[in-house]
């Protein structure tokens, strides 16, 4: 009697026996999505399903915040656009924005959080140097669009575990006398002047969550000059921190209209150039945050300020105060 069971060929018992991979895909590959700029100057995304190529199951990646520090001082070449002025930074083709590309991990738990940036890197060599070294990973840094030598302190500082900003000059009252430097965003300017300058700053450097400003109080309470760029910011998947230093600024509200991640730093915390003050500000900066939840300090790169820095996150940690990238407050208040 002959068997009925039927003997696979010697092909399909070749592709039986070999082990069989997922491919990984990230969360929203494939899927269509479209941003509309309303009236308002609100965005909205949309992101619609589209079937996926191939067949069987794919292993989808979980979101993820942040890199590897093997791999955080290279930059995502899907979130990289060329342009006449160097390499831009924009959303990738699956939605993923810097601010979350680039961002410092935390834990997530719902404690007193503080973010303290710390900004001029980039234009003094050995400040910038020991403010990489002495700093702990915790402390975001924000490099100055006009420093030297951007991409090898970007590396250092991304590798050593710390977020970054670039900050970008603004005009301030009493310009040219009171100059920011060269690139300087001016409400006389037209838009296409000020965005090519916006665009020259942001080629300078990569792997950075958002923009700071330097300086700035008369662009940012200009809304005509102001609008351009904030809308190209939000479109490029940034944060922006605004370093509180403007009182009649106008950058909460654009924000709000674009939905884009945004922080404010409550306190200046080297106003005062001495050991004593500074410490005495960050004790007030943690007041602020034990009352509000949260809290942003910024400071520059002095050494009294980095010494002092230093000095009170490794105190404020054992009383339960978790320091954070500013990108996990500005992504918290985009929610």
């Amino acid at each position: 009697m002959a068997d009925s069971t039927k003997t696979p060929d010697i092909r399909q018992q070749k592709q039986l026996d070999e082990p069989r991979t997922l491919e990984t895909r990230s969360p929203t590959s494939g899927a269509m999505v479209q941003r509309t700029l309303l009236p308002d100057g609100s965005v909205v995304t949309k992101y619609a399903p589209s079937e996926r190529d191939g067949t069987g199951p794919e292993l989808v990646q979980a979101p993820h915040i942040g890199q590897d520090l093997l791999m955080a001082g290279t930059p995502n070449p899907d979130l990289l656009q060329d342009s006449p002025v160097g390499r831009l930074p924009v959303i990738g083709p699956d939605g993923l924005r810097p601010v979350e590309q680039y961002a410092r991990p935390w834990s997530g738990a719902h404690g007193t959080r503080i973010a303290i940036v710390v900004g001029g890197l980039g234009l003094s060599q050995t400040g910038t140097q020991r403010a990489i070294q002495l700093l702990p990973p915790e402390v975001t840094l924000a490099f100055a669009s006009t420093g030297n030598s951007l991409g090898r302190w970007m590396q250092d500082a991304r590798r050593a575990g710390h977020e970054i900003l670039l900050q970008v000059p603004f005009e301030p009252y009493g310009y040219p006398a009171n100059d920011p430097g060269r690139g300087t965003l001016r409400v006389n300017a037209t838009a296409p002047q000020n965005l090519e300058d916006l665009h020259r700053a942001m080629a300078s450097l990569t792997n950075y969550t958002g923009i700071m400003n330097y300086m700035g109080a008369r662009f940012l309470s200009d809304a005509a000059a102001l609008d351009p760029v904030m809308r190209d910011i939000s479109s490029r998947g940034l944060l922006f921190l605004d370093d509180g230093s403007a009182q009649q600024s106008l950058t909460s509200g654009f924000a709000k209209a674009l939905n884009m991640p945004y922080a404010v730093a409550d306190l200046q915390i080297d106003d005062q150039l001495q050991s004593n003050a500074i410490l005495n500000r960050l004790d007030e900066l943690e007041r602020i945050a034990r009352r509000n939840g949260s809290a942003i300090g910024v400071a520059s790169a002095f050494d009294e300020s980095v010494a002092g820095i230093a000095k009170w996150v490794h105190e404020a940690e054992g009383r339960g105060i978790e320091i954070v990238g500013v990108s996990a407050l500005a992504l918290d208040a985009q929610k």
